[in-house]
């Protein structure tokens, strides 16, 4: 059984992408700090991505600015932890099939390339040329972002623990938290730890978490589940990440395959009806994919607020805070989230780094 210490500077719920990266970030100035994860360390939505970091979000250039600061992070994350990602570029190509996304996508242009995010507008053949399984008379235009790339997860939680670990930081898995006294008592099955900051990086268990410490987040969750497709009659090569903005339908290529994701059923429709409007989306945006079968490729559960996104934040007038609702992007700004919980428990503010940042405060 885990042994526990009786008192910390700041204690961390969940070890997943956001929470060993606030361990890494916090440890490193210092700080007396533990990491409790329920289970094994990335288990929960961190195995549940499409395994790209991207900084081009439509729409949310804020959310595109914490990509870009954690996309140098990752640069440089072999350097630090000693820990290759693997990091591949294959770019991400968002599809639109109406003149209004265009237009919508031309007032948002400004804000995106201040928040640093390199993103451009594409003919139907042009985006053709860089995904060739694309329907060109299916789509009107497209937006190019060349800077998105493969990037393994269990390599970033792994590095930033282990980083953790190597500053000081206790990382203490299979231990999940019962209660949350209001002095700041943490309780688990291996004992009690009295810490003088909390912070929530839950992930799908945020909410029932912070509700613990009688503080509501507004973060709910949802299932998730990522398909993969038959071998295709020819080989698909090299895919960019590619988004239908109307659907939500992505794909990339996953070895000889394509990984394939669109959202979750409706209320009231099942899986199997689910399967089948997947199915005939990808054939209609990929005609070279029509009749494929798909299969199960691997679930979970993400964790999201109303406007999809991601809540950092502290209480007003307890020393409780959190880095949750990140919506399956948290590959994309855990590196930032670290940097900005860090900032808030080491100095009481957030680096914002002339880019705009969406904090909270609780009640």
């Amino acid at each position: 059984m885990n042994t526990l210490p009786e008192r910390a500077g700041t204690v961390i719920i969940g070890g997943g992408l956001i929470g060993t990266s606030i361990a890494c970030h916090l440890a490193e100035t210092g700080e007396n700090t533990v990491l409790l994860e329920r289970s094994t360390l990335g288990s929960g939505s961190s195995a549940a991505t499409a395994h790209v970091a991207r900084t081009y979000f439509p729409g949310d250039p804020c959310t595109g600015s914490l990509a870009v600061r954690s996309l140098r992070a990752y640069h440089s994350f072999t350097a630090r932890t000693a820990t290759s990602l693997g990091l591949r570029r294959v770019g991400f190509l968002v599809l639109f099939d109406e003149e209004e996304q265009v237009r919508t996508f031309k007032a948002d242009h400004d804000a995106q390339r201040e928040a640093g995010v390199d993103v451009s507008l594409l003919t139907p053949a042009e985006a053709l040329a860089l995904n060739p399984l694309i329907d060109e008379r299916s789509i009107v235009a497209a937006a190019w972002s060349p800077e998105a790339y493969d990037c393994d997860p269990s390599a970033v939680v792994r590095g930033y623990a282990t980083a953790a670990r190597a500053a000081g930081a206790r990382v203490v898995t299979h231990t999940p938290v019962t209660a949350i006294s209001s002095a700041g008592r943490v309780t688990t099955p291996a004992g009690d730890i009295l810490a003088g900051t909390i912070v929530c990086a839950a992930g799908p268990w945020s909410r029932e978490v912070a509700s613990m410490a009688g503080i509501d987040l507004p973060v709910d969750t949802y299932p998730v589940e990522l398909l993969l497709t038959g071998l295709p009659s020819t080989p698909v090569g090299a895919l960019p990440m590619t988004l239908h903005a109307t659907t939500g339908l992505r794909i990339r290529a996953w070895n000889d395959r394509v990984l394939v994701g669109m959202g979750r059923p409706r209320p009231g429709e099942g899986r199997t009806a689910w399967l089948t409007r997947v199915a005939r989306q990808l054939g209609t945006l990929y005609p070279a994919l029509d009749g494929i079968g798909l299969h199960r490729g691997w679930s979970g559960a993400f964790d999201a607020t109303p406007d999809n996104t991601a809540l950092i934040g502290a209480h007003h007038a307890r020393p409780f805070l959190w880095a949750a609702g990140f919506s399956g992007q948290g590959l994309c700004q855990a590196p930032a989230a670290g940097e900005i919980i860090r900032d808030l428990v080491v100095n009481g503010r957030a680096r914002q780094g002339g880019s705009a940042l969406r904090t909270s405060s609780g009640s």
